[in-house]
This record gives structure tokens, C-alpha cells and sequence, in this order.
């Protein structure tokens, strides 16, 4: 409806010109060719006003659904229309690829959906439409807990207990706040999404909801577990979000004090976007307490820095010496040699677990990233690209699966011998 009403206000206005020169050069050759330029037609409807009325009348009657369909459209959708405005789509810029390949069809409250934004940050998955501070539309499915690797989930109307709650919200176009309804039960929702590194998950999303609330999507989704972003391999510091921020204190702290044992606490409440910050830092540096105020900056090309940051990098992790063998001699028939186990906790490193691989088969290992998230499991191998595969046991419900690159480990220790 908006789209017409704008074509055919352009349309009235454009036919209402190309009359007014037929009429101008049906005065005279000189006026004819005058009124192409802009000033000089006003200056022929001016002077001609008899002649010209209709075709100025019908032009004018073209700026009513014009004005209509623009304001109409700004209410909907300013981002299309401050996008028109801008003269972004005469550029012969390619356009920018997308963050996320999220490829689901459907609609929510009758509208069709076209989320932008997804992610599954401590177990709440969101899918958003728009960028305003109130979505356009919105879906946002409580799982409860945060996932560790892989995520499968399948919900049915008619099953018993306690389900995911899912909540829809959307702006209507002369409203400020948005509308929400949640849902408790009564829909089917099928996840399926396996880890995608660095910090993604990708797979198959499939929900309905009650005929009511119309509101059903599927297809593929890929979604962010963190508010991290990622350029060539290394955390985009340039990013503005709480976990960014987190990234950069864990790695100052590291260096000043000379430790990759770090455990920072949540930070506090921080107001981002921004240029500078100063921040109450609290975190265990190699098993002590410490309190720290950290004043913060942003600059264009490196992105977040701690003020005064004058540490050099920590030194590289040393590969420990492969632990030998003890053979004890001792007297039965003749000199038998034994070899005693030992244990392969001691001198532990995650250089030997990749130097070696099948010597930690299937044994308990746990693994903290630099992302802050913490995996514990067996050890399941090496996949094709290098990564750690380690599996845990859900029960009656199946087997997780993570996998982490070695230059994502921040802590990995070996829990058997």
C-alpha cells in the first residue's frame, strides 16, 4: 500500500511536468525549450497561467499520496526510508556481507520476520528485527541454561512439564512501546545447532506457535553464544560490548602480573556505546584477590586499551619434556624389566596432548577458554582441522559434543591419571 501510494504520487507529479512542456512548446519553440529548466517552467505556469493550470493542478494532486506514502513508511520504517533518502542504493558499493547467514522463512503476528540479529548468550536466544532500541519484532526463546557445544532440542504441544518459555513482541506503526505475548506451552520447536568456531552455532531452527499468536518460522540459523566479534582469527577489539571490554582486562591482567591465571568477575553495569570508561575491576590473579580501578579508551585503529599499558607479552608456553618411562630391574627366574605406569597428570600441557593424541584417549579432561567458558568432558581426539573434541554424557537425553582450537585454551587441566 505505501509502495503504491508513493508510485503513483511520483507518477501524477511526473506526467503533470511532461504535460507543462507539451503545453509550453505549443506556445512557442523558445518557451518550450526553457521549460526543461526548473526555473523557467515555474516562470511559463506563471506567465501562462490559462494555459498551464491543468497540468500544475495535476502535478499537485501528485504530492498528496506522495506525502501520504512517505509518512506512512517513515512510521513503519525509518531504516528503508532513511536508506532512500540517503541515496544508498545509487552507490555502486557491493553490498556488505552479513554477519550471520540466517535463512529463515516465516512470519511472526502475521508479519513476515526477518531477523538480523541472533544470539544465545546465558541460555536466552534471541532473534531480532530491526536496530532501533525497541525491536521492530522480536523472538526470544528462555532455554534456562546456557549450552557447552552442541545444541539439539525438539518440544512438542502435548508434552508435560516445565518448556523453554518463548515471549514475541512487535512495534505497531503509532506506537512507541512495543506489544508481548509469552508462551509457555502448547507449540513445537525443534533445535538443532552444532559449534561453529569461534564463537558461533549453526543448524536447523523449526518453530510454531499456537494458530492465535501466528507466528511460525524454520530454516537454517547461525547465531553468536557470546558478545564477542571476530577479524582474521582475533577478537575485534573495536567492538563495543560487555565481553569485549572483559577480553581486554582478562589479557591486561595476564601481562601486568605476569600470569595466565586470571579469573575475572562479571563486570559491573557499563554504559556503551562509548570513547572512554573507567571500571571497578574485581578478579583472582594466581589464587589472590584483587581490586583494581581500570580507566579505559577507544581509539579508531586498535580498538579498546587499558590506560597506561605499558606491559610486555607474556613469554609462550614452553613444551614440557615428554615424561620417560621407569624401568625397575628386579630378580625372578632371571632380570625382567617393568615398566611402571605413571601418572599422566604430572606435567601436564596442551602441547603434549597435541604432540600425542592417543595417549589421553577417552580420558577426563577440562578446558577454559579465553572467551571466559568452561568444558569438561573426554577427550575424544584431534577433528580435521586441529581442534580439541571433547564429549560429555547427558544421560537418558544423548551426548554433547565441543570443539575448541588450541589458540582459544586459556587453562586445560587433565582430571585422571
Amino acid at each position: 500500500m505505501v509502495a503504491l501510494l508513493i508510485l503513483g504520487g511520483l507518477l501524477l507529479i511526473i506526467t503533470g511536468l511532461v504535460w507543462l512542456v507539451m503545453l509550453a512548446f505549443g506556445t512557442s519553440l523558445l518557451w518550450g525549450i526553457g521549460s526543461l529548466i526548473p526555473p523557467i517552467n515555474l516562470a511559463y505556469a506563471l506567465r501562462h497561467w490559462r494555459i498551464a493550470r491543468k497540468a500544475v493542478v495535476l502535478g499537485s494532486m501528485g504530492a498528496i499520496p506522495l506525502v501520504v506514502g512517505v509518512t506512512m513508511l517513515a512510521a513503519q520504517d525509518p531504516g528503508r526510508l532513511q536508506a532512500i533518502l540517503s541515496l544508498r542504493w545509487m552507490g555502486g558499493d557491493e553490498p556488505q556481507q552479513a554477519e550471520l547467514d540466517v535463512r529463515l522463512r516465516g512470519e511472526l503476528n502475521g508479519q513476515r520476520f526477518l531477523p538480523q540479529h541472533a544470539e544465545l548468550i546465558d541460555g536466552v536466544l534471541t532473534l531480532r528485527e530491526g536496530q532501533d532500541f525497541y525491536a521492530r519484532r522480536e523472538l526470544v526463546i528462555r532455554l534456562g541454561e546456557q549450552p557447552q557445544g552442541a545444541l539439539r532440542l525438539d518440544v512438542l504441544p502435548q508434552d508435560a512439564g516445565k518448556q523453554p518459555e518463548v515471549e514475541i513482541s512487535w512495534v505497531l506503526p503509532d506506537h512507541e512501546l512495543p506489544e508481548a505475548r509469552r508462551i509457555a506451552r502448547g507449540y513445537t520447536l525443534h533445535l538443532d545447532l552444532q559449534p561453529v568456531a569461534p564463537n558461533k552455532l549453526a543448524g536447523e531452527f523449526h518453530l510454531v506457535l499456537p494458530p492465535r499468536f501466528a507466528t511460525t518460522l524454520t530454516g537454517r540459523l547461525e547465531l553468536f553464544m557470546d558478545q564477542l566479534r571476530y577479524r582474521d582469527g582475533r577478537v575485534d577489539t573495536t567492538y563495543d560490548s560487555r565481553d569485549t571490554l572483559a577480553h581486554v582486562i582478562r589479557e591486561y591482567l595476564q601481562r601486568r602480573f605476569s600470569t595466565r591465571e586470571v579469573d575475572l568477575r562479571p563486570l559491573p553495569a557499563l554504559s556503551l556505546p562509548a570513547r572512554e570508561l573507567e571500571v571497578q575491576v574485581g578478579a583472582r590473579i594466581a589464587g589472590q584477590p584483587q581490586d583494581l580501578l581500570l580507566q579505559l579508551f577507544k581509539n579508531d585503529a586498535s580498538g579498546w586499551r587499558v590506560r597506561n599499558d605499558r606491559y610486555p607479552p607474556l613469554a609462550p608456553v614452553v613444551p614440557q619434556p615428554a615424561t620417560a618411562t621407569l624401568v625397575v630391574a628386579r630378580d625372578a627366574v632371571g632380570s625382567i624389566s617393568t615398566s611402571l605406569p605413571v601418572d599422566r597428570r604430572e606435567h601436564f600441557s596442551l602441547q603434549q596432548l597435541l604432540t600425542n593424541p592417543r595417549d589421553y584417549q577417552n580420558l577426563e579432561l577440562r578446558v577454559a577458554t579465553l572467551r571466559g567458558s568452561m568444558a569438561q568432558g573426554r577427550f575424544a581426539g584431534l577433528d580435521r582441522d586441529g581442534r580439541l573434541v571433547i564429549r560429555r554424557s547427558l544421560g537418558g537425553s544423548g551426548e554433547a559434543s565441543f570443539s575448541v582450537g588450541a589458540e582459544e585454551i586459556e587453562r586445560i587441566e587433565l582430571l585422571e591419571p
